[in-house]
């Protein structure tokens, strides 16, 4: 009786999801996480693939009333304590009837459940799984095929005409290839413990039919196996991607950290996944395959795939992550060199306690990997294989997790991560972390918490606090101090910096939501100053504040105000200021399977050294996030309709134009003029 009652006064008098808008703002509120964390990392790759897996889930939601801790783990802004919160209000009172019931939660602020709403829904439990048959894996199994086209309407430098003598003097002008991108993604899903599916690609610029190529430029198979026994957890074949402790010898994921979920900064998921996304580099080909021993879990991986790189006489220079094949020069650098990978990890846990081990080996052949000697390079990665081994850990209580992991390479250099949660109470986290990555650290797989993508030459000390003082009000603010004992490409010399953020969120618990978002950074490069000859180490900083306001009109329009500012300054006289103001519009009428987007931004930046990244959605598990600089407008027009109910065609037309330039961009993507217009398109059929 008392669960009822709470329940019936949230629902009149808190108000506070009225589902019809809340599920389009809430659509935005995971977006617009994804588009602070890309605008912290210098991996694009990562923010892809984080954005792939969200948007599959948001198609794909938990029904809530059967949803495990292991799901509940991929949603990367839930904390643990929010989790277990969840499963024991479950527990204690049995089904939640409504998504209403969320705000009854201990710890689920506004902020957090518009977060989840897009990934949850109350349905039919299906309590028994169906056995595996032909019959049942016809009848029950689920099909996706997903056809997406994107084209640029200016014709960039790349596609010009050239006669043939100067082709074959300089054959890296032209582009070997097609004017468009196309991708083709099929996938077949049967009671979430089958999943296959097959990925093929072209880059815009890379040969799909003509005398060159023919075909897709990237291909991808996967065949992915999950709980189909007491003990067998996964079964991987084909491409899949990797994630063993903190991500100090091996991850393929996302790496949390740097964003207004300040204090969510651990890696839990674990194992292995299926690759469905087209990503060409960070992935594995093989075979893998996680066994369960009561709580003993033990996983073993093979791959072999071939890289590509720059290479002479069997040594390798660098190698190629990109994924485009568009020159003559790519193609001399696709897929030269083989690399073998193999090994595993060893994991025992239990609810309050956790221990693993992994241990790592990869090797290219007869091939020597020796980039082109360089102050910086020193102790970067040199001949033929290495070994990573590794041990991670956790021990939590109610209001205590701690967790790390502590790595050595061949070489017997070490990088270790250490970190303390505290919640002594629902409404407030205090995150500490530590990190030392050995200058002579060698990982080629690992991706860990730090202000670079690479795990080596780095130590710092982040400490993250987030605090709810009251039910529509959230302050976070986190601060990370770190230096390079070594050089780093462009800062000839040891180095430091430091990094701060405050954020205070505002819900109104119906259809307003606010945020203001500052943001400063100090780190030194290398400058040579004016009237001197003595390249010197020096300082630089940059301050970005960002308002934004969202609220729905009715339940059919969203309207999202935004305001971006940003202030470099190298000192000395070196400095540039820029800022955008924006403006957005959804319309998702409850009577038509049909939504659409508009944006609308004015910028003015003084250099690039002030750029501003523009907010704006994309089609279908498409992620884009273009920066600007200089003078313009951008305009975008996106929309999803759904023909039928299992055909669906989402489209996207991007603006921009440039009011103090006569070129955009550079080298081969150069485009003569003031615009630049894009179209993206994606049909999807299930069945």
């Amino acid at each position: 009786m008392k669960r009822l009652l709470t329940t019936l006064l949230v629902y009149l008098f808190i108000n506070s999801y009225n589902l019809n808008s809340q599920t389009i703002y809430s659509v935005d509120k995971w977006m617009e996480y994804i588009e602070e964390m890309a605008s912290e990392t210098e991996d694009e790759a990562q923010i892809e693939n984080l954005y792939s897996d969200l948007s599959y889930l948001s198609e794909h939601p938990f029904e809530l009333n059967s949803v495990t801790e292991t799901e509940l783990k991929r949603l990367p802004f839930l904390s643990d304590q929010q989790i277990n919160s969840l499963l024991a209000y479950r527990v204690k009172y049995g089904k939640l009837v409504t998504l209403y019931e969320l705000k009854n939660v201990e710890g689920m602020d506004f902020s957090t459940i518009s977060l989840l709403l897009p990934f949850v829904y109350i349905g039919d439990i299906s309590v028994n799984k169906r056995p595996f048959s032909v019959k049942n894996m016809l009848k029950y199994g689920s099909n996706e095929l997903q056809i997406r086209y994107d084209k640029c309407f200016q014709q960039k430098k790349g596609y010009c005409s050239y006669p043939d003598s100067i082709l074959q003097q300089y054959p890296n002008r032209k582009y070997l290839g097609e004017p468009f991108y196309h991708s083709l993604r099929y996938s077949y899903t049967f009671d979430d413990r089958l999943q296959w599916g097959m990925v093929a690609e072209k880059d815009a610029g890379e040969p799909f039919w003509n005398n060159h190529h023919k075909g897709y430029d990237f291909y991808s198979v996967h065949l992915f196996f999950k709980d189909m026994n007491k003990w067998l957890k996964t079964l991987a074949i084909g491409d899949y991607k990797v994630s063993f402790g903190q991500g100090l010898v091996i991850s393929n994921d996302f790496t949390p950290g740097r964003s207004s979920i300040v204090a969510q900064a651990e890696r839990r998921s674990n194992g292995f996944r299926r690759h469905f996304s087209t990503n060409e580099n960070d992935y594995f080909r093989g075979v893998a395959s996680t066994l369960i021993l009561k709580q003993l879990y033990i996983s073993l991986l093979y791959s072999y795939r071939k890289l590509d790189a720059g290479v002479d006489n069997y040594e390798v220079s660098t190698f190629k992550t990109d994924g485009l094949h568009r020159l003559e020069r790519d193609w001399e650098k696709k897929h030269t060199v083989p690399m073998q990978t193999y090994g595993g990890n060893v994991h025992y846990t239990t609810s309050n306690l956790s221990v693993g081990f992994t241990a790592l080996s990869y090797s290219f052949g007869k091939y020597q990997v020796q980039p082109d000697p360089k102050p910086y390079n020193l102790f970067y990665f040199r001949g033929n294989d290495n070994i990573d081994i590794s041990v991670d850990y956790m021990f939590k209580t109610k209001k205590i997790k701690f967790y790390g992991e502590t790595a050595m390479s061949s070489n017997k250099a070490v990088a270790t991560l250490n970190a303390i949660r505290l919640t002594p109470v629902s409404y407030f986290s205090l995150l500490l972390l530590h990190r030392y990555y050995d200058k002579k650290y060698l990982a080629f797989f690992g991706n860990a918490f730090g202000q670079h993508s690479s795990v080596q030459n780095e130590q710092g000390f982040y400490t993250g606090m987030q605090w709810t003082p009251f039910a529509r009000f959230k302050l976070s603010a986190y601060a990370d101090l770190f230096r390079f004992p070594w050089l780093k490409y462009g800062v000839d010399a040891p180095s430091s910096g430091q990094e701060y953020m405050v954020q205070l969120d505002y819900n109104s618990g119906k259809n307003f939501t606010t945020y203001l978002r500052y943001k400063y950074r100090k780190k030194e490069k290398n400058r040579t100053l004016e009237n001197e000859s003595v390249l010197s180490i020096l300082p630089y900083s940059q301050q970005r504040i960002r308002l934004q306001l969202l609220y729905g009109l009715q339940s059919t329009w969203v309207l999202k105000t935004s305001a971006d500012g940003v202030y470099y300054d190298e000192g000395k006289g070196k400095r540039s200021l820029g800022w955008m103001i924006s403006q957005g519009a959804g319309w998702k009428p409850s009577s038509l399977p049909f939504q659409s987007d508009i944006y609308l931004a004015y910028f003015h930046t003084d250099d690039y050294y002030s750029r501003i990244n523009s907010y704006e959605k994309n089609i279908l598990y498409a992620f884009s996030m273009p920066s600007f600089y200089g003078k313009g407008i951008r305009l975008s027009f996106s929309f999803r309709w759904d023909i039928i109910k299992k055909l669906s065609l989402s489209a996207k037309l991007g603006h921009s134009y440039y009011a103090d330039r006569d070129l955009i961009g550079t080298d081969q993507e150069e485009i003569k003029g003031h615009n630049k217009t894009d179209m993206y398109m994606l049909l999807r059929y299930k069945f």
